[in-house]
């Protein structure tokens, strides 16, 4: 009798749980103060959202009514305002760390999910912090939470005898929404218990469910407001100090203007006139000794911000705009090379993005950079020439996205870059589809590509993959293919490795949806992967392996990993010469992750690895260490050790030439090598307040390659020995980066940051394993390149000023 009455009342709350709840808002005519205090009376007469319901770790648990949460929501003519009263039946552990914007650290969160065309797309998500720090992003279920997307809003945080308080303004201008009478907004709020790690939402969010975006609530009530005029002027200067050995010390001024203007209710002009990125964070380069290029991480604020829209299809890559050129300068026997840059300046930037309120996104992105010259000097009579490397080029982006049933989307996408001139021009199109099964339960994506590359000869290439994925409930898999033409080339806009090969592959994985007696999460991944060579069918790439990441009751998490090439390969990259290649012997490795929970003051990164293959002593072990302490709330500082040792590792130096009436290689000369790599790296942050705060970055860095004996590559793909090469063709490469930075954001979307920057870089081909004299012959005024720089950026809202007059 008990499990008949039972069913209906799991059924019942099943029910009741995907249901969306509904909160009515009031329009008010009062002004409201943000001092975090509640005390305007029309707070009292406004409905309540609450009945929280965990997200994670035990998902679908109801919210302790000691740490209950209450929420309300009220409007002008401008803005939202949002209330948020969260107990705590012990406030004095309430986490309240201190961050920058966008960070959150070891702080309790407050967060509102706003969704104005209730569409399932797209959510607009504002945090605050138990330490008054803000922090906002929008988020979609392809692409996940995009912090580089900021706002202007206004916050105040305070914590009391029987929890914290939160008191929001959200302007229009800082939402999406449509121009009707009535509006019915997607809305949702967030709530995260720090010391616990507990995650709680107002409208239950299934993690059963491959979806986010799309379990949100309603908000009601909303009526007669019109979306506001969205005009941003973001005018700056700069002021910067270069100095270093070869140059006498010199200063340099900057100004500019950023421009965002909504168009439409749903799409927005962002554009810079005169760029200055020269605060952005550095680079951190390696020694690269592969055929590939370093791919490098965006660090620019303009091609960080709302830019989901251009990762569909995968097809930019931001840093070729402004990269090196593209082509080389030549010089004779009796010249050098005295001056080739390894930038191009970027005069301009634009781009439109946004999505109707019937599905369809919109993106435009375009660019143009400045002709650059290499100056190249004649070693007999001392005159210096320019070479063009680079001429006037245009970089555009066109992305048109349907999305259908709020969860699926197809897409076209074209990548287009014109230069001046008889210079190489690339364009590349694509069609890009990710169709989900109304529940949500089984996906197929995948995407076709055409690319066409005029240069001194036309190249046209294809690249298509294929992917069906159930991606719901405990156990989920997932089965692709992938096949890229010889000549497919998305290089000018975009990055890509490989080509000329099909691919299969497939994945298995388990993960638990609430928490057991140990873990709160755990999840286990089995992955195959196997690359053929187009022309020949020979195996170019294979790997099998097996994950496991877990999540303890003391939220400290732990992951180990066990993966192997378990056949030999055909390597056609190594050795950098068209349809030779070199056999890859089998392989077998592991690895183990432990973090400690960051919650407490003293904390732990600890990562082994290790590898060994099917040649005798050739093999690689390393390990990351990451020690980190939070001194206070306001005060913390992170380490992080990195060493990689790779024994008897075979690559390619250098090719010979011996008949002259060929251009291709008659020799091809690998080394049997040792390479050790270490790096050190500190960052640490003060912040006197949220709107104030000393950073701190400094990295080392020195990997060396040693070479043992030398090689050439026969027909077969093996290597035999070879004695008659000479040349020294070792490598050690170290570099120092010194970042010390202070940050003040003195009003609403307005800062003012003072930067010192010091680095410097060497490449040797001698090798001194003096690891001392790697960090001090840096640390010199002969090697240190010394940058000063105060820029202040100042934040004007069209509507603002046009109140004030």
């Amino acid at each position: 009798m008990r499990k008949i009455l039972f069913l209906p009342f799991l059924l019942f709350c099943v029910l009741g749980y995907s249901q969306k709840k509904i909160l009515q808002t009031k329009f008010i005519s009062d002004n409201i103060i943000i001092d975090g205090k509640l005390d305007e009376s029309i707070w009292k007469s406004v409905p309540v959202a609450k009945d929280f319901i965990m997200f994670a770790p035990d998902n679908g648990k109801s919210i302790p009514e000691n740490r209950r949460t209450e929420v309300k929501v009220l409007y002008d003519n401008d803005a939202i305002y949002v209330a948020a009263v969260m107990y705590d039946e012990e406030p004095n552990k309430i986490m309240k760390e201190i961050a920058q914007r966008d960070n959150f650290g070891a702080a309790d969160l407050f967060g509102v999910f706003v969704n104005g065309f209730n569409d399932g797309q797209q959510d607009f998500q504002f945090y605050v912090s138990a330490s008054d720090g803000q922090a906002d992003c929008i988020t979609t279920d392809t692409n996940g939470e995009d912090y580089s997307w900021d706002a202007v809003w206004k916050s105040k945080a305070s914590i009391t005898d029987f929890g914290w308080v939160v008191e929001m303004r959200i302007p229009y201008a800082a939402l999406r929404f449509s121009g009707e009478n009535k509006q019915t907004w997607g809305l949702n709020f967030f709530r995260e218990i720090k010391r616990d790690k507990h995650k709680y939402s107002w409208n239950f969010i299934d993690s059963k469910i491959g979806t986010f975006t799309q379990q949100t609530g309603v908000l009601e009530g909303i009526e007669n407001i019109k979306p506001p005029t969205r005009l941003f002027l973001l005018p700056y200067s700069s002021f910067y100090v270069n100095a270093n050995s070869q140059q006498k010390t010199y200063g340099t001024i900057k100004g500019g203007l950023d421009i965002k203007y909504g168009i439409n209710d749903a799409f927005t002009l962002d554009a810079i006139l005169i760029p200055d990125f020269g605060q952005t964070k550095y680079d951190d380069q390696i020694l690269n000794l592969g055929p590939f290029e370093q791919q490098f991480n965006e660090n620019r604020p303009f091609f960080t911000e709302g830019t989901d829209l251009f990762s569909k299809g995968n097809l930019l890559y931001s840093r070729r705009i402004g990269g090196k050129p593209s082509n080389y300068p030549t010089a004779a026997s009796n010249e050098e090379i005295i001056d080739n840059p390894s930038s191009v300046n970027l005069i301009n930037a634009l781009k439109v993005s946004g999505r109707t309120k019937d599905g369809l996104g919109i993106g435009i992105l375009n660019a143009v950079t400045e002709k650059t010259y290499a100056s190249i000097q004649n070693k007999v009579t001392q005159e210096i020439r320019k070479e063009l490397v680079e001429p006037l080029a245009n970089y555009n982006v066109l992305v048109l996205d349907q999305r259908f049933r709020k969860n699926s989307s197809i897409s076209f996408v074209n990548t287009n870059v014109t230069r001046n001139g008889s210079f190489r021009d690339g364009n590349v199109s694509a069609l890009v589809w990710d169709l989900n099964t109304k529940k949500n339960t089984y996906n197929l994506s995948g995407n076709f590509k055409y690319s066409y590359i005029n240069d001194t000869e036309d190249k046209k290439g294809t690249a298509t993959s294929l992917n069906f994925a159930e991606t719901s409930g405990k156990y989920r898999y997932s089965l692709g293919t992938e096949i890229l033409s010889k000549n497919f080339d998305n290089n000018d806009l975009g990055i890509n490795f490989e080509t000329n090969y099909y691919a299969i592959y497939g994945n298995v994985n388990y993960r638990i949806l609430n928490p057991t007696k140990y873990f709160n999460t755990f999840n286990t991944n089995f992955n195959m992967y196997t690359q053929f060579q187009k022309e020949t069918g020979k195996i170019q790439g294979n790997n099998i392996n097996f994950n496991i990441n877990s999540n303890n009751k003391q939220n400290h998490y732990f992951g180990l990993g066990i993966n192997t090439n378990p056949i030999e390969s055909h390597d056609y990259y190594e050795p950098r010469t068209e349809s030779r290649y070199l056999i890859f012997p089998k392989r077998f490795g592991g690895w183990f992750m432990f973090s400690s929970n960051y919650n407490n003051k003293f904390a732990i990164d600890i990562n082994p690895s290790f590898a060994v293959l099917s040649e005798p002593g050739r093999n690689s072990y390393g390990f990351d260490i990451g020690p980190r302490y939070r001194f206070n709330d306001k005060f913390s500082l992170n380490y992080n050790f990195s060493f990689f040792r790779q024994n008897n590792n075979k690559g390619y130096i250098d090719s010979i030439d011996d008949d002259l009436n060929t251009t291709t290689p008659n020799t091809i000369i690998f080394t049997n090598r040792n390479v050790i790599t270490y790096s050190n790296s500190l960052s640490g942050k003060y912040s006197i307040n949220s709107k104030m705060t000393f950073n701190l970055s400094l990295r080392h860095y020195w990997s060396f390659a040693e070479n043992k004996n030398f090689l050439s590559l026969e027909q077969n793909g093996r290597l035999t020995d070879y004695s008659n090469y000479t040349e020294n063709k070792n490598s050690s490469f170290f570099s120092w980066n010194g970042d010390v930075s202070y940050s003040w954001w003195f009003a609403p979307g307005s800062e003012i940051s003072i930067l010192y920057r010091n680095n410097a870089a060497n490449f040797q081909r001698e090798i001194d394993k003096d690891f001392g004299k790697k960090v001090t012959t840096l640390l010199t005024n002969d090697q240190l390149k010394h940058v000063f720089s105060i820029s202040i950026r100042y934040f004007i809202d069209y509507n603002e000023v046009k109140n004030k007059f």
